[in-house]
């Protein structure tokens, strides 16, 4: 599975100094002309700021220049899959020559690097291939030391060649600074992006991440400050008034008989976690540039514990950062928060070892042999290595899954989840795990139904309604799971009540307190009938959140809104457009539009749109084929073989772009034709049961019955999810009259 390898959230600090001037480089190129500046706050907060210099903040982006670039400049060759970079110092800049690909006659550009991105345990640079848009090197530096194989350069994508076709090349729109990277890495970024050139004019307040992205415009603080006059009375109510921030009083505490502290005091206000949240999360933007202590769902809509980028029981797969993790946790839930084990300017972990999680857990229950099972001083005594187990993202960056789960081998050996046993114990199998852990511990406590639905439904296996409302309406799971439900709750409502079922549950979430279940249940209940989907989401029109009021507006796009509720709605469309363009830069959010534009019946405005996408980004599969069902519902079909031919030509390997292609022959009755593609689409793409059932359905309109049937059964046992083919090989069965075949189905 390929990673989005472009920027790095987990750093520590590592300085090399390269013996070279500093290059000249106008250090307000990409800096607002009336930019916000952290420097005011540092005459009163020296102490803030000399923590905040520890912090990978600080170091998130910088000029290249010898105070900042890490990497070896002096002359270095290197090689991946036949593209070449030559990195060198010339005219006091450090450069690098690279090649476009592979091939011998690829051609190689020049470029001054511009900037350094991050520091540790690993540093990106930038290089600006147009005017004002910056693109991540596919080569980064490894800053570990030598001892831990770093010092050297390394490809984004070690074990696999990235050829510039591929969405991931380093010049492609996913590996642009601009969109994807910048208002992470900077305060105040706004990308500023024009959809009809296709151009950014980026820019930030400050170039790292400082005061500005956590604490916003204090320009009002400073400038009253500055005005106090020497009175004491004075200034002790000026500067009160201005602040006026208290954090609650209150502390955590174990009482006689307790394992874990509770929180006693003031009630606790974690909504600052927002602020975390909108660079540690992995989410879509609502809004240009982030605006600090603005609600979270007011400038994302989060992505859910969904597959492929979650394991079933919600441990971390691919790059997700930590909210998703976090929200999961117990910790979450009592109300622990990000400044509970990370110091507040300087980032880092406020103990070092088991010392950080024995602030609220008795040593004497968990910093003990009999809890661990591990020498004291070993690696697997350390309450981290089996409740936060490590994920390597970006080649050398391994990061922490914050859901503080409990290893359970039992649960790997039924849904095939990791757990730190067998991945501490390299070699070792899950029933080895079970067997230790039962003789420690016991046997493990008994899942709750559904959560063992859940984890069934998360690894793609068939829930009924029933069972699939049970996960939701169980107040003993976290609400992101249970929000996770919700959204997928349209793979489950398949029966003849099922609308009926739908609407009446859904009803208490769309009027939930709690957002989240808000925003999964407008997107599922576009399933409704259109008068219950209008009365049902019109309401949230006016949600509190954009988030949701954006989703209530992309459900109601082809519905008769109620003459009272339309300026709402009128509201809530014009942010669903603003999303749009804000993300139009990449193909998702061009193609957005065109799919927006079809539901509006303007296929005039949708064929632009899906034209524009392909031109954005060629390697975007989705563009060519919407393009392509406009044109096949307009009668084109010349057309609609043009643009297939086109998408399958600038990517091969889509099994998706193949699959449209057979359907198409489908449609012009050339059968034997569609059988290619569709086979070529399985072969692409081996996981997708829907991809063997057309080509099995198709063998059989060929005439071919008895290889469809023999095909399907070799085929179906490759498929976790193959009720479909199930049934399937039961009409073929019955079809050829093959008793024995049908019987053999039948015990599947």
């Amino acid at each position: 599975m390929k990673f989005f390898y472009l920027c790095s959230l987990a750093f520590s600090c590592f300085l090399a100094i390269l013996p070279v001037q500093a290059v000249e480089i106008a250090m307000h190129e990409f800096q607002k002309g009336q930019s916000v500046n952290n420097q005011q706050c540092i005459s009163c907060h020296e102490q803030s700021q000399h923590d905040w210099k520890k912090s990978d903040h600080a170091k998130s982006m910088a000029i290249a220049d010898k105070q900042s670039v890490l990497a070896d400049f002096y002359n270095v060759d290197v090689e991946h899959y036949g593209q070449k970079a030559h990195f060198f110092i010339k005219d006091n800049r450090y450069q690098v020559t690279i090649s476009y690909d592979s091939s011998a006659d690829s051609k190689a550009d020049t470029y001054p690097i511009k900037y350094t991105f991050g520091h540790f345990p690993l540093q990106q640079y930038l290089v600006e291939t147009e005017p004002g848009k910056l693109q991540v090197l596919p080569f980064a530096w490894d800053s570990r030391t030598k001892a831990v194989g770093g010092q050297r350069w390394y490809h984004n994508y070690s074990h696999e060649e990235i050829r510039p076709e591929d969405r991931l090349h380093w010049r492609q729109p996913l590996q642009n600074w601009n969109g994807m990277c910048a208002d992470c890495h900077s305060d105040g970024l706004v990308r500023e992006y024009n959809a009809e050139k296709n151009s950014f004019s980026s820019q930030f307040d400050n170039i790292n991440v400082g005061c500005f992205s956590c604490h916003g415009d204090m320009s009002e603080h400073v400038n009253t400050n500055s005005i106090i006059s020497s009175d004491t009375k004075t200034k002790r109510t000026a500067i009160g008034d201005v602040t006026s921030i208290k954090s609650p009083t209150g502390q955590w505490l174990r009482s006689i008989g307790e394992k874990t502290a509770h929180w006693q005091g003031d009630k606790r206000d974690n909504d600052f976690m927002d602020g975390c949240f909108a660079c540690h999360s992995l989410r879509g933007p609502l809004t240009d540039g982030i605006q600090p202590k603005v609600p979270f769902l007011d400038q994302f809509t989060p992505q859910f514990l969904e597959f492929p980028n979650y394991h079933a029981d919600g441990q971390i797969k691919e790059e997700v950062y930590v909210y998703g993790s976090f929200l999961q946790s117990k910790m979450y839930t009592a109300d622990v928060n990000c400044l509970d084990c990370h110091d507040k300017h300087t980032m880092k972990l406020k103990i070092e070892g088991n010392g950080l999680c024995l602030q609220c857990h008795g040593a004497e229950v968990y910093n003990v042999k009999e809890h661990h099972q591990h020498n004291e001083d070993s690696s697997g005594a350390q309450c981290v290595n089996c409740h936060m187990p490590e994920n390597r993202y970006m080649g050398v960056d391994d990061r922490r899954d914050h859901s503080f789960k409990i290893p359970r081998p039992d649960i790997s050996q039924a849904f095939g989840t990791p757990n730190a046993c067998v991945i501490c114990h390299d070699g070792k199998s899950n029933q080895w795990a079970s067997t230790n852990l039962e003789k420690w511990h016991g046997k493990p406590a008994h899942l709750n139904v559904n959560k063992e639905y859940l984890m069934a439904l998360n690894s793609g296996q068939t829930l009924t309604l029933k069972q699939h409302l049970s996960i939701i309406g169980d107040d003993k799971l976290d609400v992101i799971s249970r929000a996770t439900a919700i959204q997928l709750l349209s793979y489950t409502t398949q029966s003849p009540n099922s609308e009926v079922l739908l609407a009446r549950s859904l009803t208490p979430y769309l009027t939930h307190a709690e957002p989240l279940f808000r925003l999964s249940a407008v997107t599922v209940a576009t399933q409704l009938p259109s008068a219950d989907k209008i009365k049902v989401i019109s309401p949230l029109l006016n949600d509190r959140y954009k988030a949701i009021r954006v989703a209530a507006a992309r459900s109601l796009v082809t519905s008769d809104i109620a003459k009272k509720d339309q300026s709402l709605f009128d509201k809530a469309f014009k942010e669903l457009i603003h999303t749009n363009e804000v993300n139009s830069w990449r193909g998702e959010g061009a193609a957005n539009q065109g799919v927006l534009a079809i539901e509006m019946n303007d296929l005039t405005q949708a064929e632009k749109s899906f034209k524009k996408a392909i031109n954005i980004e060629p390697y975007f599969e989705s563009g060519y084929i919407n393009l392509a069902d406009i044109y096949r519902a307009q009668q084109r079909p010349f057309q609609v073989a043009s643009v297939l031919l086109k998408g399958i030509k600038n990517n091969p390997n889509s099994a998706a772009l193949h699959y449209s292609y057979g359907l198409h022959f489908v449609r012009q009755k050339k059968i034997e034709k569609a059988l290619v593609l569709f086979d070529k689409s399985m072969t692409l793409m081996p996981d997708d049961a829907q991809y063997a059932y057309t080509y099995i359905l198709a063998l059989d309109s060929a005439g071919q019955s008895n290889q469809a049937l023999t095909e399907l059964k070799t085929l179906i046992i490759n498929y976790q999810d193959n009720a479909q083919l199930k049934e399937l090989g039961l009409y073929l069965s019955q079809k050829l009259n093959l008793r024995a075949e049908y019987n053999w189905f039948m015990k599947l």
